[in-house]
């Protein structure tokens, strides 16, 4: 039984590596109705419960979205990635080369920060971010840059244990069998070893779906001018000249700026019943402001971060606590994604890391920076924790001659440079 189990599993195997080779001959199973690809999903559940179709250029119209991968992806790239090397009393920062590729230029073609929002908004949208790793030669392990890849034209699997990728090139151009220690892989929600949860066909699906179909409604209601906002009733029947004098006399009444405000007489019993919005009409703006509120807290964005100001937020008040809880709360959780592939696929050093650096985010006022900057360089006679000079460097001004001692709050104990204790 066992060898008959291995044998079936080896076929397994051979026929998906088969497959794979097949499909990097040129041939795309991207547009294949087969279980599992784009256009099985498409057909499917691409529609959402509102009869609306959910792709990743229908979701990009609606705000929302647009603001909160906007906000992430625009957050991330803003912050600086430096490497690390740990050493016996904490960490010091390195020159490396993966420097420049993270923080300017990763190829020739784009820059950093369109590269880092680029996998953000890829990981928004579709669950996972593909950069795959240019290499100097391919026998050469020195890394010279990464080339960000559109989620949908990489299908993972597993050879023998080993995951790889298949890249879809544009028509025309044959595809490629990319090794894992060539791709960066950097997964989201949900992930099952070779993909992720699609936001798309989950979490947005039904919200997207919603706020796809009341814009468009909105915008036929809004667009419809024909709608009356009164009528004018009897209780006897007008002549075809009666109605056409009185339509005649209201045109002449409220023509042009000059006849703004002038009151109308109306004769023969005529009566203004004035139209109002429906329940249906009026509930139309709490469902589209609904709609963002959970949009946002799909991604874990607060709303008011997005321009939704109805309700207040409960991470306290003040630019320096809803700046450190979007980082801590939303940020960070995609930070320790990128950080980590980075590491085992680049660095493979368990001495050196990659972090990004939050502080420009995490700032506070220039008040509240000031009274820590007090607090951190000891004041009243109490003993200080940190130098000037690495207060001026926190702030981006340059170092200054004596900067580099500690007040220890005693005037008869050394204040000598730290360098020279």
């Amino acid at each position: 039984m066992a060898s008959k189990r291995k044998k079936k599993q080896r076929r397994t195997a051979e026929k998906r590596r088969n497959n794979a080779e097949n499909n990097a001959s040129g041939t795309s199973p991207l547009s294949g109705g087969s279980t599992g690809s784009t256009l099985y999903h498409w057909l499917s559940d691409g529609l959402s419960s509102a009869g609306v179709a959910v792709n990743e250029h229908t979701a990009m119209c609606v705000s929302a979205v647009y603001a909160c991968l906007g906000l992430i992806g625009g957050a991330i790239a803003s912050m600086p990635v430096h490497i690390y090397q740990r050493t016996s009393d904490g960490r010091a920062r390195v020159d490396h080369d993966l420097w420049w590729m993270l923080n300017q230029e990763p190829n020739a073609n784009c820059t950093a920060a369109t590269f880092w929002e680029y996998l953000s908004t890829s990981r928004g949208l579709h669950g996972d971010g593909f950069a795959k790793i240019l290499r100097a030669s391919p026998l050469s392990p020195r890394i010279v840059g990464f080339e960000a890849l559109h989620p949908l034209n990489v299908e993972p699997f597993r050879d023998n244990g080993r995951i790889k990728y298949v890249l879809h090139r544009q028509s025309g151009v044959a595809s490629e069998i990319i090794d894992a220690d060539d791709m960066l892989h950097v997964p989201g929600l949900g992930f099952n070893g070779l993909r992720s949860m699609s936001p798309l066909r989950f979490a947005l699906r039904s919200s997207v779906g919603i706020a796809l179909a009341a814009d468009e409604y909105s915008a036929r209601f809004f667009g419809n001018g024909a709608r009356p906002d009164y009528f004018l009733t009897t209780d006897g029947v007008l002549k075809q000249e009666q109605v056409d004098l009185i339509k005649d006399g209201i045109d002449e009444l409220h023509r042009g700026v000059s006849q703004s405000h002038r009151p109308g007489i109306l004769q023969g019993g005529l009566k203004v019943d004035q139209l109002t919005l429906s329940a249906e009409d009026a509930q139309l703006i709490a469902t589209r402001q609904f709609q963002v509120a959970d949009i946002a807290r799909i991604y874990g964005v607060p709303a008011h971060m997005i321009g939704h100001t109805e309700k207040t937020t409960s991470w306290g008040s003040g630019v320096e606590q809803l700046s450190i809880g979007f980082v801590k709360y939303t940020l960070q959780r995609h930070l320790v994604n990128y950080e980590q592939e980075i590491n085992r696929k680049c660095l493979r050093d368990r001495k050196l890391f990659s972090k990004f650096n939050t502080a420009g985010l995490e700032r506070g006022d220039i008040k509240t920076r000031n009274e820590a900057h007090r607090i951190a360089l000891g004041r009243a006679g109490e003993p200080g924790w940190t130098t000037i000079n690495e207060v001026r460097k926190l702030e981006d001004m340059a170092p200054i001659e004596g900067g580099s001692s500690i007040n220890t709050g005693a005037t008869n104990e050394s204040t000598a440079p730290i360098a020279d204790r």
